[in-house]
């Protein structure tokens, strides 16, 4: 599909929607966001300032880049689904990759749609005659993000994963020939070519006219493994930045943020900073005191379950007053907020939370036990997320902004604006 076929005003629906209380008018062109997942600003500068993303430079040069503040705790399934809807979690419902859910008591991934109380962005424009697309690096996100989607029925969304591209099918997915329609095969999760893939793969469907409104969501794997300067990293945003200029090839519309960054959690001699909280509870003020670390996924070489902020579940009859403030004498911890604290400041659902919420410095993680952390996969070095040192985000905007949206730029802008900054926020 050329550039000029794809910018074609008469192929794509211009119908507004509102949805979280909020309205979009998209473009009558195609739309892509990228989530690019742990990108903090410095991989952009590293890479860039070797002159190694081009057609990213360009593009900011013409639209826009800033930074936006993301949603905590600073996690991927709170933040893709932050950016799905619009809104901040305590309206999502999603406080983290896993929880302990106060129905059951049990300790769960919060990676399916039935945890999500919002109405996603995807699911209106579908409503409003736009031809949806998601991809994402991992299977975890793509229950959650297809929510509301018919992909069964005909125009009713596609929705597939690069960790199972192999698997999508047609009554579930909305597709079943990814890899054929990418050329290429499933990739490995633990790579660079697993958010590579998700990108190629929204290339071809915007090409193929399978779909013009999409949401590409990556992989953090190789920010985990390598801080910016290092090769890897730059050779991996050098392909991003090929993908980037393919899609703007397309004629589409492109914003991109990231759901959080990443900071090394070692000290000097490359040992991890950890606090093993709930042994130290245990140790100091006795057994029944259950510590969550919303970190937790199936990816556990990406970070071996560690995470700068964790929930604290305290035993019944607990002195909180007393533990918090010990708990905040600990070395590394940098805030302890009761449940209505985290509640207000953190905009977070209260009953999806713990007694206390902790947040760790820059360079410190928060784990359980050192029996439930394996971190003989790390290498050596842990970087990693989750607290406010991972807050702050690009975004970037391949349109000038208009007068307004350039006013709202200037603020508090959250991650989660993408979608209104992409549909609504660029000049025409």
């Amino acid at each position: 599909m050329s550039a000029s076929s794809a910018a074609d005003p008469t192929t794509f629906a211009t119908t507004p929607f509102s949805v979280g209380g909020r309205q979009y008018d998209p473009p009558a062109t195609p739309l892509v966001v990228i989530c690019i997942d742990g990108c903090g600003p410095e991989y952009l500068d590293a890479t860039m300032a070797r002159g190694r993303m081009p057609r990213t430079s360009q593009m900011i040069a013409r639209g826009y880049r800033g930074l936006v503040r993301a949603a905590l705790p600073t996690f991927t399934n709170v933040n893709n689904a932050a950016i799905a809807t619009g809104l901040p979690p305590s309206k999502t419902g999603i406080s983290g990759n896993f929880f302990l859910d106060p129905e059951t008591g049990e300790e769960v991934m919060m990676n399916s749609k039935e945890y999500l109380r919002a109405e996603t962005i995807f699911a209106a424009a579908a409503a409003a005659g736009r031809k949806i697309g998601i991809v994402t690096a991992k299977e975890k996100l793509r229950d959650m993000l297809s929510a509301g989607l018919a992909m069964s029925e005909p125009g009713g969304g596609i929705a597939f994963s690069s960790e199972k591209a192999n698997q999508a099918q047609l009554a579930t997915h909305g597709i079943d020939d990814v890899e054929d329609l990418v050329g290429e095969p499933t990739p490995e999760i633990y790579s660079a070519e697993a958010s590579l893939f998700a990108l190629r793969a929204g290339v071809a469907l915007l090409e193929s006219q399978r779909a013009d409104f999409l949401y590409l969501s990556l992989t953090d794997y190789m920010q985990h493994k390598f801080p910016p300067e290092a090769e890897p990293s730059l050779a991996f945003y050098e392909g991003i930045d090929r993908e980037i200029g393919r899609l703007l090839d397309a004629g589409a519309v492109v914003g991109a943020t990231a759901d959080h960054g990443m900071n090394a959690k070692c000290n000097a001699a490359g040992d991890v900073n950890v606090l093993y909280l709930e042994t130290q509870l245990g140790e100091h003020f006795g057994p029944g005191h259950r510590v969550i670390c919303p970190i937790t996924d199936p990816y556990v070489v990406h970070h071996g379950a560690l995470g700068s902020l964790v929930m604290v579940h305290l035993a019944p009859g607990s002195d909180e007053q007393q533990i918090a403030a010990w708990i905040f004498a600990q070395e590394g911890v940098t805030e302890v907020l009761s449940r209505a604290q985290a509640a207000e400041k953190c905009e977070l659902p209260p009953e999806r939370i713990g007694d206390l919420v902790v947040l760790a410095g820059r360079d410190y993680v928060i784990g359980r036990t050192p029996n439930d952390h394996d971190l003989s996969q790390l290498g050596g070095m842990l970087r990693s997320h989750g607290g406010r040192y991972e807050e702050m985000v690009p975004m970037l905007l391949s349109e000038p902004l208009s007068d307004e949206y350039y006013t709202r730029a200037a603020g508090d802008p959250r991650n989660f604006d993408i979608f209104q900054f992409t549909c609504n926020g660029v000049q025409r």
